[in-house]
């Protein structure tokens, strides 16, 4: 007999298992202020556990916001780890700075560049980074996996978040833009044997690839 789904209450219990100090619940408030959505707390949970298991020194972070996720990144990166985080929005980045400072992270461990993803990331070296994370426009999200691929050395990981899509990417009568690209995007990555990956239910979704 298969498993029984988990209930609302198992994974409202889930996402709430590790919980969130003041200067990450601050920084969520920043997060609605500027009409942000941050991967949830499950996922940056998880996020601090990838960063770790990976021994994480430098890390690219596609989707600065308001740092949520930078700070979860951080966290479980070496102490002499540096994360690159890119973002559009000026304004974001200012709200992130505020949070790292907050949280005692020293400036010279994150680089803070204000531009669009698709021109800095091709500029990034080779094989230079344990983990990539991705939290933004969802139209980029194959472009960013190419790009992905490329920075991350052998055993680095990338992440997706919002692969679920509020769930949307489950259902396939909804047909999309953003939902066709996220569910090619989880084939594609499941089906690339330079790969091992996993498809996680936390929060909205998080795809996970570790580079073989």
């Amino acid at each position: 007999m298969p498993d029984a789904m988990l209930n609302s209450a198992s994974l409202s219990y889930a996402e709430s298992f590790v919980p969130e100090d003041d200067v990450l619940l601050t920084a969520r408030d920043r997060a609605r202020e500027l009409g942000c959505v941050p991967i949830g707390p499950a996922g940056g949970a998880l996020l601090r556990v990838l960063a770790t298991a990976a021994g994480a020194r430098s890390v690219v972070e596609v989707g600065t916001g308001a740092g949520v996720s930078g700070l979860y990144l951080l966290g479980g990166m070496a102490a002499d780890g540096i994360l690159t985080t890119i973002d559009v929005e000026g304004e974001n980045q200012r709200a992130a700075k505020e949070a790292y400072a907050e949280a005692g992270i020293a400036p010279a461990r994150y680089r803070l560049i204000n531009g669009s993803a698709a021109e800095v990331l091709p500029r990034l070296r080779d094989e230079a980074y344990d983990l990539v994370f991705v939290d933004a426009d969802k139209a980029e999200y194959p472009l960013y996996f190419e790009q992905a691929l490329r920075l991350l050395r052998p055993g680095g990981v990338v992440a997706f978040d919002n692969a679920l899509w509020h769930d949307r990417v489950a259902d396939p009568a909804q047909r999309d833009s953003d939902t066709l690209i996220l569910r090619d995007l989880g084939r594609a990555v499941r089906d690339d044997d330079r790969l091992a990956s996993a498809l996680v239910a936390a929060g909205d979704g998080l795809l996970v690839a570790a580079k073989r």
